[in-house]
């Protein structure tokens, strides 16, 4: 399998079902955080706020990457601290954060990873890709070797190119449209900026 090979999803018509039943997925005209429009919205801390859905999800993840043996869960702030902090539970072994420092991110708060150690990089919804790549950044400047990336929503049309093999627990590709180019915008529907990163 090559290191970007994307693996199939497992559950996803019953994961489907949970966002639907707990109001993960909004319908609208919404400002994602990357500067894109999108017709729809998922407010992921609809589901992160139920411990027991988030934690049957990161144990896909950790049951994915298990074998590979990480010794830790690195996530980004802020949604990816509680997929970081379950799946690393899961699997036994520490789980930390990466913040944003201008336009990267970094460990702080004396998170250190050893040059060569294992790292399982996870978030909660992939939409862009820029977390993640920021993360994968912060752990490879200091020498983690990336056994994988997990995420709870793969919502990327194309992922980027990210050096390690990428597992979702769904597969739910965004619509999203460039300011200029947004038909919610030409019909003046409202444009809502849900959140906050």
């Amino acid at each position: 399998m090559s290191a970007d090979a994307r693996v199939p999803e497992s559950s996803s018509t019953g994961i489907q079902e949970l966002f639907r039943q707990i109001g993960v997925l909004r319908e609208g005209h919404f400002l994602l955080t990357s500067g894109l429009h999108s017709p729809v919205y998922w407010e992921k801390f609809r589901v992160l706020q139920h411990p027991n859905h988030t934690g049957s999800l990161c144990a896909m993840i950790a049951s994915r990457f298990r074998a590979l043996k990480p010794a830790v869960v690195v996530g980004p702030t802020t949604g990816g601290i509680i997929v970081a902090f379950e799946t690393a539970r899961q699997l036994g072994v520490r789980g930390i954060f990466a913040e944003k420092e201008g336009n990267s991110r970094v460990l702080r708060r004396d998170f250190a990873i050893s040059p060569g150690e294992r790292v399982l990089v996870v978030d909660d919804v992939l939409t862009t890709g820029k977390s993640v790549v920021e993360t994968l950044d912060a752990v490879r400047s200091v020498g983690g070797d990336v056994v994988g990336i997990g995420v709870l929503v793969d919502r990327s049309e194309s992922p980027p190119s990210l050096g390690a093999e990428l597992f979702s627990c769904l597969r739910a590709p965004a619509v999203t449209y460039t300011p200029d180019r947004c038909p919610l915008c030409a019909r003046g529907v409202p444009l809502v900026k849900p959140g906050s990163s």
